[in-house]
C-alpha cells in the first residue's frame, strides 16, 4: 500500500515534528547532565566516590524533571478547549494536533516509567558505592556515617530514601491501575490510583531537599587532583586547565626541587581543604508551574460545574442504550462537543466524557446524551435513573455538565456525508434508527436524497434480517451482511471528489481505527487528500 507523502504530511507531519522535538529535549538533557556529572571538575571527588551511577541517576533525574512537568499539560482540557476553539491556533492541522493530547500524556507517563527504574537502580548502586568508598577526607561529601554502613539505613533513614521509596509504590499502583484490564473492569480503582499523583508530586518535592549528593564550591582554591601542602595528593590525574600555584620551597614527599615544580605544568597546589554544597533543588521549578496551572484549572472546573442540570427525560434504548435529556441554564453548545458528567451519588470522584445527541438552539434549551451500558459506572447509573418500577424514588438534578468547545467549521461547507455503521447484531442498530429514519427523510422532502449516504453492516449474523418496523424500510435498504471493504470505500469516494479534501471521522475500536488511518494516508489517482480524525475526548 504505496503512501502519499502529501497525505501523510497532512495527516502525521505536524505530530512527528512534535514528536522529534520532545525527543530531542529529553535526549539534550540527558546528555548534558550525563556529562556534567562525569566530566565536571565540580563533581570529580563524588563522580570518583560513586562512579556511573552517579552520571545515570542525574542524567535520568533531567528526563524525569521534563516529563513530570509535560505531563500534566494535557490534562488542562479547559486550556486545551479555548485553543482549538478560538482562534489563536489558526491552522486546522495544529487543532486536530490537541486531540493527541491523552496519546501524549500516556507517552510521559511511560517515560517516567522507564526513567523512574533507571533513577532508582542507579541510586541502589549509590547507596552502595557511598558505604563502600567511604573517605575519611570528605566527611561533608560521605552520605554514610562509616565505612561499611548498610546500605539500607541510606534508603530508609534520609529523607530522599523515604521519599524515593514512597513515590515508588504511587507510582506501581499508578501503572498498575492503568493497564487496559483494570480500566475496563474496575474503572474507580484506575480513576481513584491515578489521583495519587498529588501525593507523587509532594512526595517528589521533599524528595529534593535531601541534599545528599554535593558539589565542590572552592574549585579556585582546590583544584581537584591538587597538592595539598602537607605532601598529600588528592589525586594522581593531569589537569592542564586548572590554576597552578609553583613554589620553590622545599615540600615534604620528594618535590624539594623548584625545577621539578616548576618544569610540571600538570602540577596543581591546594590553597585549602575542598569545600562541598548541596545542590539547589531545580525540580521544583520545572513542576511548579504546570501544578499550579492544573490545580488552578481544577478549580475553575469545580466552581464552573458547581450548579447542576435539570433531567427533564430519561429513555431506555434497545441493546443497552439510555438516552438523558437535560436543561441547563446558559448552556451553549454545537454539534460534534461532548460534555463531561459527574454523578456524585453515584461516584464522588468520577466523571466520563459524552458526545451530544441533541444540541440546544435558541427556540429550545433542551440538550442530551445517549449512553450504552457496559460498565460498573455506567451499571449504577442507570439504576439511579431508572429504578425497579416497584421503587417509589424520584430522579434528583445532580448531574453536573461540563462544556468544551471543538473547532469552529463554519468556513467549511459540507458537501456529502458518508454515515458508514458497523454493529455485531440487529439490534444494536434499533436504538439510533429513528434518528436516521428522519434524518433521511428530511432530505428526501428536501429533494437532496444523496446528501447523506448511510451504509449499515452487520457483522456477525447467521442470515439475512431485517430491523423490524414499517418505518425502517429505508434503512433495511441500505443494510449489508458483513464488513466493509474500506479500500473500495476509499477508492469510490476518492473518485467523486478529485483534488479535494475529505475528511475521515472515525468513533470505534483501534482496529477500524488503524485501517481507516493507513487508508487516509495511502496514495491515490484522483488527488484526493484524506484527513484522519480519530474521537477524542481530550
Amino acid at each position: 500500500m504505496a503512501v502519499s507523502w502529501r497525505n501523510w504530511l497532512a495527516n502525521e507531519g505536524v505530530k512527528h515534528l512534535c514528536l522529534f522535538i520532545w525527543l530531542s529535549l529529553n535526549v539534550l538533557l540527558f546528555w548534558k547532565a550525563f556529562l556534567l556529572y562525569n566530566q565536571g571538575p565540580e563533581y570529580h571527588y563524588l563522580h570518583q566516590m560513586l562512579g556511573l551511577g552517579l552520571c545515570l541517576s542525574r542524567a535520568s533525574a533531567s528526563v524525569l524533571n521534563l516529563n513530570c512537568s509535560l505531563i500534566l499539560l494535557p490534562m488542562c482540557r479547559t486550556l486545551l478547549a479555548y485553543l482549538r476553539g478560538s482562534q489563536k491556533v489558526p491552522s486546522r492541522r495544529t487543532r486536530r494536533l490537541l486531540d493527541k493530547s491523552r496519546t501524549f500524556h500516556i507517552t510521559c507517563g511511560v517515560t517516567i516509567c522507564i526513567f523512574s527504574g533507571v533513577h532508582v537502580a542507579a541510586h541502589l548502586v549509590n547507596a552502595l558505592n557511598f558505604s563502600v568508598n567511604y573517605n575519611e577526607d570528605f566527611t561533608e561529601l560521605n552520605a554514610a556515617r562509616y565505612r561499611d554502613e548498610d546500605p539500607r539505613k541510606l534508603l530508609f533513614t534520609t529523607v530522599p530514601g523515604l521519599t524515593g521509596v514512597g513515590m515508588v509504590l504511587v507510582l506501581f499502583l499508578m501503572i498498575t491501575a492503568s493497564t487496559y484490564a483494570i480500566r475496563v473492569s474496575n474503572y474507580d480503582i484506575f480513576w481513584y490510583t491515578h489521583n495519587l499523583f498529588f501525593v507523587f508530586y509532594m512526595l517528589l518535592m521533599l524528595h529534593v531537599s535531601g541534599g545528599l549528593l554535593k558539589y565542590q564550591a572552592n574549585l579556585d582554591t582546590h583544584p581537584p587532583g591538587c597538592i595539598n601542602i602537607n605532601g598529600t595528593r588528592y589525586q594522581n590525574i593531569h589537569l592542564p586547565n586548572y590554576r597552578s600555584e609553583h613554589f620553590h620551597e622545599s615540600f615534604p614527599g620528594g618535590l624539594s626541587k623548584p625545577d621539578e615544580l616548576t618544569q610540571n605544568r600538570s602540577v596543581n597546589i591546594c590553597m585549602e581543604e575542598p569545600r562541598f554544597q548541596a545542590n539547589f533543588p531545580q525540580t521544583w521549578l520545572w513542576i511548579s508551574g504546570p501544578l499550579c496551572l492544573y490545580c488552578a484549572e481544577r478549580l475553575y472546573r469545580c466552581i464552573r460545574s458547581n450548579k447542576p442540570v435539570t433531567i427533564i427525560s430519561v429513555i431506555s434504548h434497545p441493546s443497552d442504550v439510555m438516552e438523558i435529556r437535560m436543561i441547563k441554564e446558559n448552556f451553549k453548545a454545537r454539534p460534534g462537543q461532548y460534555i463531561i458528567l459527574h454523578c456524585p451519588s453515584v461516584s464522588a470522584l468520577e466523571n466520563h466524557p459524552f458526545t451530544l445527541t441533541m444540541c440546544p438552539t435558541e427556540t429550545k434549551a433542551t440538550f442530551g446524551v445517549h449512553l450504552k451500558i457496559v460498565g460498573d459506572w455506567t451499571e449504577r447509573f442507570r439504576d439511579l435513573l431508572l429504578p425497579p418500577s416497584n421503587q417509589d424514588s424520584e430522579i434528583l438534578p445532580v448531574i453536573q455538565s461540563r462544556k468544551y468547545p471543538k473547532d469552529d467549521w463554519k468556513p467549511y461547507k459540507l458537501r456529502r456525508l458518508y454515515f458508514i455503521w458497523v454493529c455485531r447484531d440487529i439490534q444494536s442498530f434499533r436504538w439510533f434508527a429513528d434518528l436516521l429514519c428522519v434524518l433521511h427523510n428530511k432530505f428526501w422532502q428536501e429533494n437532496r436524497p444523496d446528501y447523506v449516504n448511510i451504509q449499515l453492516y452487520l457483522s456477525q449474523t447467521d442470515g439475512i434480517q431485517k430491523i423490524i418496523g414499517e418505518k425502517y424500510q429505508a434503512l433495511n435498504s441500505r443494510l449489508f451482511i458483513g464488513r466493509p471493504r474500506w479500500k473500495l470505500l476509499f477508492d469510490e469516494i476518492a473518485k467523486c471528489n478529485r483534488g479535494k479534501t475529505v475528511g475521515v471521522f472515525c468513533c470505534g475500536p483501534n482496529s477500524i481505527s488503524k485501517t481507516l488511518h493507513k487508508l487516509s494516508n495511502r496514495n491515490n489517482s484522483y488527488g484526493t487528500r484524506f484527513e484522519y480524525n480519530k474521537e477524542s475526548f481530550s
